[in-house]
């Protein structure tokens, strides 16, 4: 089911797990698209390049339901997917979790490896601060100037902040608007005489 809202941590943080000398360092960053996935990989694995693993986990989207997990060589689904639960029992989106793995010697064991990572992982997060963000669409629009009084009020109404704004005998607005409030802001700007919608 769409959902307009959803939580998603605000800043980049950071979780520490070890075990019989493994040591698991988790990084957490808010993400908005694939190529700042890429992104954040790259410069990981550039800064920690003698690290054996760096064990990944995404969700994007306020439906969640585009993510990915990943072993990095570690046995399967023994990385990947125990980070992927910790994002899903936390219910984020918008959001990457790597855990960098440095090799103590012992082996974990699949069991062991998962505690491991699902601990670093969930350490990574409870650093974080978790926010309540909203899915939004831009709506842009023009307006004669005698009619601004009108326009400003639905926008103090609606608790709204003009993005952008350019004032003349022709003045033009964009707004960032919720979704499950558009239709209801559209309408009202509609009865301004002279408004007029650019097109989306």
């Amino acid at each position: 089911m769409f959902t307009d809202q959803y939580k998603t941590i605000k800043t980049a943080s950071e979780g520490f797990y070890k075990d019989k000398a493994s040591k698991f360092y988790s990084f957490a960053f808010p993400v908005e698209t694939e190529e700042e996935i890429n992104e954040h990989l790259k410069e990981l694995r550039k800064r920690f390049f003698d690290a054996r693993h760096h064990c990944y986990a995404w969700r994007l989207g306020a439906e969640k339901t585009h993510f990915r997990a990943n072993d990095d060589g570690e046995p399967s689904n023994s990385a990947g997917a125990p980070i992927l639960g910790q994002i899903r029992s936390f219910d984020l989106t918008n959001i990457l979790i790597v855990n960098v793995r440095y090799f103590g010697g012992t082996l974990l064991g699949v069991s062991g490896l998962i505690n491991a990572n699902k601990t670093a992982a969930a350490e990574a997060i409870k650093a974080a601060e978790i926010i309540n963000k909203t899915v939004n669409a831009l709506l842009s629009f023009s307006f004669d100037y005698i009619e601004m009084n009108d326009v400003m009020k639905i926008i103090k109404d609606e608790d709204l902040k003009p993005i952008n704004q350019t004032f003349g005998n022709n003045c033009s607005m964009q707004l960032s608007i919720r979704l499950a409030h558009i239709n209801k802001v559209k309408e009202r700007l509609l009865k301004v005489e002279s408004l007029v919608f650019e097109q989306e």
